[in-house]
């Protein structure tokens, strides 16, 4: 499975958690359906070696807050491992420029020229989609073919560690998500919900949630270092 789908192993600390879904049918499912993708030529994003980049830059005992989003951008160059994410040099996505605008709002920061979050992820923010991988062109076209086990299983992990976390879930399907956490709602994590920042939606209260503040006075109040949002 980690070859097939991933081209590259499991972090080492993440490696408890995911390798009993990894070594499950539904892994093994997903690894041959991508294998056969790939033979037939189909494009998929991000590249074979980014897949697992959001648990590469966020091991499981820095994860400070995490924040889900659905698949990966479908578009040439865009995808890079990291939910909403782009790398720099490629245009900001417009659910991306919307968490920008939030920001402004809530912090004050000034909108960036670019859109990669690594900055994020390295201080503990977890970017993880649902699915790890897309058809170029057709979004959503992995869901459901067995990336939500083990991206259900990443976020469990979080949700059982000792630590105090935040999850911000953004839309109904990283609320649903949520809803397969056991954990989720322990007394020492924070939930936020709020719309998810699409054009579509971002109006009917992404924008004026505070989602970033919030985290950062949550965090600080359980002794974790804040974020610092500026990417």
């Amino acid at each position: 499975m980690n070859e097939t789908a991933n081209a590259s192993p499991v972090p080492p600390s993440w490696q408890p958690a995911l390798h009993p879904v990894l070594d499950g049918r539904e892994a093994r499912k997903l690894g041959g359906f991508l294998k056969a993708q790939e033979a037939a030529g189909k494009q998929i994003y991000p590249p074979r070696g980014a897949r697992l980049r959001a648990l590469e830059l966020t091991p499981l005992d820095t994860v400070k807050v995490v924040i889900l989003g659905q698949d990966p951008y479908h578009g040439p160059g865009q995808a890079h491992g990291l939910a909403f994410s782009v790398p720099d040099g490629v245009k900001i996505p417009p659910s991306l420029l919307n968490i920008y605008k939030e920001l402004e709002s809530d912090c004050g920061i000034t909108r960036p020229t670019h859109g990669n979050l690594e900055h994020w992820a390295r201080q503990g923010v977890l970017l993880l989609n649902n699915a790890l991988t897309v058809e170029a062109g057709q979004a959503g076209s992995h869901q459901n073919l067995g990336w939500e086990a083990i991206t259900d299983a990443a976020v469990a992990a979080v949700a059982a560690g000792p630590q105090a976390c935040v999850f911000m879930l953004w839309g109904s399907h990283a609320r649903r998500k949520a809803e397969r956490v056991p954990g989720l709602h322990a007394e020492h994590h924070l939930v936020l919900t709020a719309p998810h920042p699409s054009p579509l939606s971002a109006h009917s209260g992404f924008f004026g949630c505070r989602h970033f503040s919030q985290a950062n006075r949550f965090l600080e109040a359980h002794g974790r270092q804040p974020i610092d949002w500026q990417p």
